[in-house]
């Protein structure tokens, strides 16, 4: 993993340190990956609602609120308990575009407990940003956001 994702990851152990609350959680994760990975035009949540995924915590525009799973990118990788990696939306069938710039998208699933709790979706106005490297950052960082909160 490369240092911009460790230091991430060490970010978030010191912002999640005797903190549970959800809510709290995800707005600071959000924050430090905005603030940390390059060329994000969108970083955040959505929650896992009555099969339904709802908007929760994140930074940039004003976002979709509720995604069906198995709809778009999102509902897609919440579907699929996978991570979904798309190089350019455009090309994927069912993108929901909640912001016209973005053109590439990655999506981790949050799963506690052996269940689907949310997802956390990293949009760029570039398309091809997200690689393998980023699959790998974002899965640990995911793990270490499960870990930390109260589901």
């Amino acid at each position: 993993m490369n240092a911009i994702y460790n230091s991430i990851l060490e970010q978030l152990r010191g912002l999640f340190e005797g903190e549970r609350d959800v809510i709290a959680n995800l707005a600071n994760a959000s924050a430090v990956l905005m603030e940390n990975l390059p060329d994000l035009n969108w970083a955040g949540f959505y929650l896992y609602k009555e099969g339904m995924l709802v908007l929760g915590p994140f930074q940039g525009k004003a976002a979709c609120i509720r995604i069906p799973v198995g709809k778009g990118v999102c509902g897609t990788a919440a579907e699929r308990l996978e991570t979904v990696l798309v190089r350019d939306v455009h090309q994927f069938p069912g993108h929901i575009a909640c912001d016209s710039a973005s053109n590439s998208e990655i999506v981790v699933p949050l799963i506690a407990e052996g269940r689907l709790t949310g997802v956390l979706d990293l949009d760029s106005p570039l398309s091809g940003r997200f690689n393998e490297e980023d699959r790998e950052g974002l899965e640990a960082a995911a793990a270490l956001i499960q870990a930390a909160c109260g589901w």
